[in-house]
Order: structure tokens, then C-alpha cells, then sequence
């Protein structure tokens, strides 16, 4: 189990409340981050970002909802990783991240949106 450093909501349970969309938006938010400081040259050891994307996706493979999503989601930190802190033996780029990320940041802001409507 995760103890979590960073995102201390998850402590009490809050991050299983979250939908997978809000859950993965929030790891791509991070992603986003690391990538940035990747490109100005900051280890990825250095990186709060690397970190907390670590943990939040750690956290999202623990949430008993996600069992069935558990193959793809430890395919993805097995990529993130590689990109970030590997020889980015999948060739992956982080604008392919970007787009992976960005539909479930849409699919978590319009869940916000119709909650706060409804």
C-alpha cells in the first residue's frame, strides 16, 4: 500500500471517491509537470513532480474500482516511467501523453461541470 507524501486527501479515502477520469487527469497534470522539468534538464530523481505523478498512479492501481483497468494502468507507469526516467525504450513522446491525458482531463471536467449544475 502507498503511503502517500504528497496528496495527503488520499489518506482518508477521498482519491477512491474520484472517478478514473479525475484520477488519470490528475496524474497527466503531474505528467505535464515532470516533462517540463525533464526538459530543463532536472533529473527525474529530483523531481517533486515525478514523485507525486508516482504516487497518484500507485494510488490509482490501489483503488479496488480500477481492478479491471489494473493491466493497462500498470502498462502506462511501466511507460511513464520509461519516458521520464528510462531509455524511453517505447519511444513514447510527451505530446503522445498529452493527448493520452487530455480526454480524461475533458471526461473529469465535464463530471465537475454536470455535479455543480445538477
Amino acid at each position: 500500500m502507498v503511503t502517500p507524501t504528497f496528496h495527503q486527501e488520499s489518506t482518508s479515502g477521498q482519491w477512491s471517491d474520484r472517478s478514473i477520469s479525475f484520477q488519470l487527469a490528475s496524474v497527466g497534470a503531474e505528467f505535464g509537470r515532470s516533462a517540463k522539468e525533464k526538459v530543463r534538464g532536472i533529473s527525474f530523481d529530483k523531481s517533486p513532480a515525478f514523485d507525486r505523478m508516482i504516487e497518484l498512479i500507485d494510488l490509482t492501481i490501489e483503488d479496488p474500482k480500477n481492478s479491471k483497468r489494473l493491466s493497462e494502468l500498470c502498462k502506462l507507469r511501466e511507460c511513464l516511467c520509461d519516458f521520464l526516467a528510462g531509455s524511453n525504450t517505447w519511444q513514447s513522446s510527451a505530446e503522445y501523453f498529452d493527448r493520452y491525458f487530455m480526454d480524461f482531463a475533458l471526461e473529469a471536467q465535464g463530471q465537475r461541470h454536470q455535479q455543480y449544475s445538477a
